[in-house]
């Protein structure tokens, strides 16, 4: 435990942060699940608003450091790439 009072206002700091950060890693962990589940069951237009939404997530993320932004960048291209794999695919429909 911290002595002075200089750090116990930094550990009140680390704590306040850490509540931040956590909480706003399990908002982008939730928006990435559910463009997943879109990817998954949803209509190609359903799947680009989750895919707009899970950007919008990420880059506010990167901006404000809660992640690093090459890990924002990596996220981001893979979830454009199940983007296009969705577009490419055929539907059902097309196939019968």
């Amino acid at each position: 435990m911290p002595h002075t009072p200089s750090a116990k206002k930094r550990m009140r700091q680390y704590d306040k942060r850490r509540k931040y950060n956590r909480s706003y890693k399990k908002a982008i962990k939730e928006r990435l699940k559910t463009f997943q589940e879109a990817v998954k069951t949803g209509t190609p237009e359903q799947v680009q608003t989750e895919f707009k939404a899970a950007v919008k997530k990420l880059d506010k993320a990167a901006a404000r450091r809660v992640i690093h932004p090459n890990k924002a960048a990596h996220k981001k291209s893979q979830l454009a790439l199940m983007l296009q794999a969705k577009k490419t695919a055929p539907t059902p429909a097309a196939i019968a």
